[in-house]
């Protein structure tokens, strides 16, 4: 094909403003108006592409978004990684290159502002197709919004909008996806054709749409149908390459060869002769053709030829079409006759329209069948609307012809693909598509599903009626994750949540720890201190003098009701409802199939008012778990929930010299053992600020949580800094804190436990009630719970000085073949340093039996001896709790 540039015509380029685009490294001249596509084809650019399999040369195929072939990588501007050459609009310096189907992601972020907006409307008009504007008026009129993906709207229809005092049009804006409910998502394409990259005006815009009624005008996408070596460069559909003449001003061949079974075919091949296009011959599959159409090719001295289609391709040093051959066929598209060679450098093709169903959720109507929801406009049936419904030419005695006869270019799937999925039983339409990947692509299938239909009902007897197109799913057209996102994104992406000692952390240069959405301080250096130094300098300092921690993290959800101590019986393994006012108890929560979900504290305030402490990753999982069995299956209960997270901070108090801090802090407050015994709340003045005062530990030392309203968080941190001073108190962070609780033998949800682990594995039967019913009980009782081999949480000291890592396998013995049993796996691991050595926790099969026993943790090749003992390594009697 030797594209040309016409002297006159192209309505949509604008002839004053030249432009250069630079493709596969080479720079040509353009318009204003001008896509890629036809730029490329104007100059003269055969190849664009590469089969994604097959490697061989492809050109420019469509004319918009149903282009099967010419996809390219965008480097300039914002950039694409992969899109449809026919939908870049072109601007001054616009670079791309051509692709082998599948593109490559761009390096770095998307720095491009996108928005999103909400609107309402009565009617959506989908499209400036023909009748669009007339039915929404029709409908009734009011608010009126038009989308359409065409960078501006012909005259008529601008007048249409400017007619309706309401009425809205969004030129470059493709709605992408229709629900329920009248919810439509539309993108509006706002400086993608300027190659700016803006930070103040968007690049793109997402509408969701809220429509009374919709219209859909969506118009047809032409189908071709296939042939031996129908993939070639020169290879296009009949229509668009007469669009190319209209639109752009460009010849897209010297010689062209059309070929059709409809009336649409013969108008286009006028068209190309318009252009200047030498139309070396007209094929046509219907055996009897008559009308205008033939009559006016006649008077220009263009032969046309019924019951002929093309049967195959030649071509050039490049891989493009050199010449077509053409030949007689029968009804089912089978060669009849002798072939006959056509010198041309344009194959125009056409086996006639197929609607476009637009963005109509899980559209799946057999053809003839209504357009689903919403108002079409047009014709809907397009199937076998032609005299002949020619959908693949065969050609008896070329053993490679199927293999070489391209339904799906995108996809690189031939007819043999087709047979192939037939001959293993392959009957429906979408198991096919599956098989072979046909419509599978970016396109999804517009040039190729209604010919695989055609292909599929010939090859297996079923009418073509009963076999529905394969489902297009929402967006209609490739959508950028960035323009998802909006302006969610980098910090905005999720909310990033901060404890209100967040400037001091800060300041201290803390590294952070994120769980969940929270930033919590990871450990606390000094003068440069490695994680591993500063921890253990941590750990040290609780175990023998104080340390504090921001603990404002943990969830806290207030409940309110005078049958909250039912509703928690009911929630948690553990009984409740006798707890006294003025004391708090450790619970666990199970899911209904008996596995830990979450653990914590709850404290009862009074007599119908109790605050529960949760897990950090898990406040927001128990609040709705919570809500969920007071709405569906207690609604009686009078319980009411609310998340009190953000209300409080909280700063854990741990050590022996934690009671002295607290006393210094709180003078009125008496801090004996005795008048402030184990599991109570206080309410006191702390550091002259209202607090709420727990003594809890999770580090099995004397310690308490001072609670006070968030605002004056970093007023009482920096108090308790000044008052334990004396005593040598060290801020410390989450590591620390696993490093103590681990110690101890105490558990963390989500570390020791991963949705398969129930209380009696953790060692935990002590908290399950066998006096009441809660969620989770029943399942106690299924085989799977009641296994002897369950795995169970034990210690693990490892020989010598090496750390084993976390989510190491434990084995019996190492050098067994493979597959090698596997009899648990290490879920914590730190160095102690009150054992001075290395311990672990682990889930062992059978873990409580074997104490003593020796077994290994095998991390990748190595093999580290370790000894199975208790959970506990530190104070198992529990005695420092008291100080």
């Amino acid at each position: 094909m030797s594209g040309t540039r016409l002297a006159a015509g192209g309505g949509r380029i604008d002839r004053s403003r030249p432009i250069t685009v630079t493709f596969d490294g080479v720079t040509y001249p353009a318009y204003v108006g001008d896509t890629l596509a036809s730029a490329l084809l104007a100059n003269g650019v055969r190849t664009v592409a590469r089969g994604i399999y097959s490697g061989r040369p492809r050109g420019v195929a469509g004319i918009g978004i149903e282009e099967p072939s010419a996809y390219v990588q965008v480097e300039s501007g914002v950039g694409e990684p992969m899109v449809a050459a026919t939908v870049v609009e072109a601007y001054d310096g616009l670079r791309a290159s051509g692709l082998a189907g599948r593109g490559r992601l761009l390096d770095g972020p998307d720095e491009a502002r996108h928005d999103h907006v909400h609107t309402h409307c009565d009617v959506l008009v989908v499209g400036a197709g023909d009748g669009g504007m007339a039915t929404a008026v029709a409908h009734g009129g009011g608010r009126v919004l038009l989308c359409d993906a065409a960078p501006t709207l012909d005259d008529s229809t601008a007048r249409e909008v400017a007619a309706l005092p309401e009425a809205r049009a969004l030129s470059r804006t493709t709605v992408v996806g229709a629900y329920d409910h009248g919810y439509f998502v539309a993108v509006e394409r706002r400086t993608d054709h300027l190659g700016v990259v803006s930070t103040t005006v968007a690049r793109q815009r997402l509408w969701h749409i809220r429509a009374k009624q919709v219209v859909y005008a969506t118009g047809v996408h032409e189908r071709p149908y296939a042939f031996p070596d129908n993939d070639r460069p020169g290879v296009m559909l009949a229509g668009a390459a007469a669009v190319y003449a209209r639109r752009y001003g460009v010849r897209a061949g010297d010689a062209a060869l059309v070929a059709g079974a409809h009336d649409g075919a013969l108008r286009s091949a006028l068209d190309l002769a318009d252009a200047g296009v030498r139309v070396a011959l007209v094929v046509d599959a219907r055996p009897d053709v008559g009308g205008d159409e033939v009559d006016r090719l006649r008077e220009r001295g263009i032969e046309v030829r019924t019951g002929f289609a093309v049967c195959g391709t030649a071509p050039d040093t490049d891989g493009g079409v050199a010449a077509a051959h053409v030949a007689p066929v029968d009804a089912s598209g089978t060669v009849v006759g002798d072939r006959e060679t056509v010198a041309c450098d344009l194959v125009a093709v056409s086996g006639g329209p197929d609607p476009s169903r637009g963005p109509q959720r899980g559209w799946g109507a057999r053809p003839g069948t209504p357009a689903g929801a919403g108002t079409p406009t047009g014709d809907p049936n397009g199937v076998g609307a032609a005299p002949v419904a020619l959908f693949a030419v065969r050609v008896p005695g070329d053993e490679t012809a199927a293999e070489r006869t391209f339904l799906d270019l995108q996809r690189d799937a031939t007819l043999a693909d087709v047979e192939r999925a037939v001959a293993v039983g392959m009957r429906s339409p979408e198991h096919v598509k599956r098989y072979t990947t046909i419509g599978t692509g970016a396109d999804q299938g517009r040039t190729s599903s209604t010919v695989t239909l055609g292909v599929l009902a010939e090859l297996t007897g079923t009418p073509l009626a009963d076999l529905a197109p394969t489902t297009r799913r929402p967006p209609y057209v490739p959508v950028s994750f960035a323009l998802l996102a909006g302006r969610d994104r980098g910090g905005l992406a999720d909310p990033e949540r901060v404890t209100p000692m967040q400037p001091w952390h800060v300041t201290h240069e803390v590294p952070f720890e994120d769980v969940g959405q929270w930033k919590r301080p990871w450990y606390v250096p000094r003068d440069g201190e490695d994680i591993d130094t500063a921890v253990r300098r941590e750990c040290r300092a609780v175990r023998e003098s104080v340390g504090m921690m921001d603990a404002s993290t943990l969830g806290k959800i207030e409940l309110q009701g005078r049958d909250v101590g039912v509703f928690l019986d009911r929630m948690y393994t553990n009984m409740f409802s006798t707890l006294k006012v003025g004391r708090i108890r450790y619970g666990v929560m199970c899911h209904a199939d008996g596995m830990v979900f979450d653990d914590g504290t709850t404290a009862r305030l009074t007599e119908d008012r109790w605050l529960m402490s949760t897990t950090t990753g898990n406040a927001a999982a128990v609040l709705d778990w919570l809500e969920e069995w007071l709405s569906t299956e207690w609604p009686e209960l009078d319980v009411r929930c609310t998340s009190v997270t953000d209300h409080w901070a909280t700063i854990a108090l741990a050590g022996p010299r934690s009671r002295d801090v607290l006393a210094a802090l709180a003078p009125a407050l008496d801090v004996s053992a005795e008048a402030f015994p184990f599991m109570s709340v206080r309410e006191a003045e702390v550091a002259d600020l209202p607090a709420r005062v727990m003594r809890i530990s999770f580090s099995g030392e004397l310690a308490y949580e001072v609670n006070v309203p968030a605002w004056h968080g970093l007023g009482l941190w920096e108090a308790v800094l000044r008052a334990g001073e004396p005593y040598g108190i060290t801020p410390y962070g989450t590591e620390t804190m696993h490093v103590l609780r681990a110690e101890k033998g105490f558990p963390i949800v989500g570390q020791e436990t991963d949705g398969t682990v129930t209380p009696q594995d953790l060692g935990m039967g002590w908290a399950v009630s066998k006096k009441k019913s809660f969620v989770g009980r029943r399942s106690y009782a299924r085989d799977d719970n009641l296994r002897d081999d369950r795995r169970q949480l034990v210690g693990l000291l490892p020989d010598g000085d090496r750390v084993v890592a976390e989510g190491a396998q434990v084995v019996a013995d190492p050098s067994a073949p493979m597959p090698v049993p596997m009899a648990g796996h290490v879920t914590s691991s730190y160095w102690s340093v009150p054992l001075d050595r290395p311990f672990a926790l682990a889930l062992v099969e059978r873990g409580e039996s074997r104490h003593g026993e020796r077994l290994y943790a095998v991390d990748g090749v190595d093999a580290v001896p370790v000894i199975v003992t208790s959970p506990v390594f530190y104070d198992p009697e529990g005695e420092r709790r008291d100080g």
